[in-house]
């Protein structure tokens, strides 16, 4: 199975399943050390700055712990607080929905000839089903909750640690590799804390453009709170598909509730669809991709393959894992097929 390459296809293939089932089995325990290494890389020159100041390591880490923690923290109070002012309105989307119901009770009735009594039976049926699946899917929420908040309580220890460690770390590292190959790995890992600077960079853009262009679509056909929903649209798609759907379903609710019409509804799923399509096909691509100086292709199949073993954290974390890995590929004549298959065919400033 060697080739010219000197690449042994049928090994790379068992290797690429073998390290995709470990991944899957694993994900429970690499995805929080994953993005406990991204936040590491990121919260590292600005510790290192703080120490170079005079604070001790303990102290500086602790300090940008907390500022990310504020930082954080401060967003899920905006959020909230929105959410809470949005809830004021519940009583006139009751009323809403309750006048809709009766007219398409009566349109049904006249129609099909299906009486008020029968609809009532049918609508009976279908709760006490979904009550039925509701409650396995409580099960899970309430288990996926508990998991997430040990995760949230594990990653900043992860960071505090692979922060307070990394010369230990980072001697480990080079004890696998001889002597002569230490400055290549020094130079793998500078760059790689670029990598992951330059990919949360370029994703603080797409979620800023995102926002943008959402607020001023829902702003320009008059929904209230357009700022608030875009934003919140704009987080959301991280999640695909449904982050965007659960995004629309606030504004068009308030469109409705506004203007007793469907077509600013309708409206909001136009300028959202147009911003998903453009955030797909056009920013996502040129601020992320073009950063990491990646192939689109490959980018977008990174993230197919991060949603298969990992979710929605898999979509998040696998774009910046195989921009590392095109960066050990260039530092590698043996990989250089790999290389070029990954570039992007042009070099980007930093």
């Amino acid at each position: 199975m060697n080739n010219s390459t000197g690449i042994n296809w049928l090994r790379l293939l068992q290797y690429v399943v073998l390290v995709s089932a470990i991944l899957y089995f694993g994900s429970t325990l690499f995805i929080p050390l994953s993005f406990a290494l991204l936040i590491s890389f990121v919260l590292y020159p600005v510790c290192l700055w703080l120490e170079q100041k005079g604070l001790p390591r303990w102290a500086a880490i602790l300090l940008c712990l907390l500022l990310l923690i504020v930082l954080v923290g401060g967003l899920v109070f905006l959020l909230v607080r929105q959410v809470l002012r949005f809830g004021q309105e519940w009583p006139q989307l009751q009323a809403k929905i309750g006048a809709a119901w009766g007219d398409i009770s009566s349109y049904i009735e006249h129609r099909f000839g299906v009486d008020t009594t029968q609809q009532v039976e049918w609508l009976e049926t279908m709760a006490t089903d979904v009550a039925s699946s509701a409650f396995k899917m409580v099960q899970g929420v309430v288990y996926t909750s508990a998991v997430s908040l040990v995760l949230f309580v594990l990653i900043p220890i992860y960071v505090a640690l692979i922060l307070y460690t990394r010369e230990t770390l980072a001697k480990a590292l080079f004890s696998f590799f001889p002597q002569q190959e230490h400055s290549k790995i020094k130079q793998i890992l500078h760059e790689t804390i670029i990598t992951y600077y330059n990919f949360i960079k370029g994703m603080a853009i797409v979620y800023l453009v995102v926002g943008v262009l959402n607020s001023l679509g829902l702003f320009i056909i008059g929904v209230p709170h357009a700022i608030f929903f875009g934003v919140v649209a704009s987080v959301l798609t991280f999640i695909p598909y449904v982050g965007i759907t659960i995004g629309a379903i606030l504004p068009m609710t308030v469109a409705w509730i506004t203007y007793d019409s469907l077509w600013y509804p309708a409206g909001v799923v136009a300028v959202f669809a147009v911003v998903q399509y453009l955030e797909a096909n056009l920013i996502f691509p040129w601020a992320v991709s073009a950063r990491l100086q990646v192939n689109m292709l490959f980018t977008l199949l990174a993230i197919v393959a991060g949603g298969i073993l990992w979710g929605a954290s898999g979509m998040i974390l696998f774009i910046p894992f195989l921009a590392i890995f095109k960066l050990i590929a260039d530092k590698n004549e043996s990989m250089r097929p790999f290389s070029l298959l990954l570039g992007s065919g042009k070099k980007v400033e930093k």
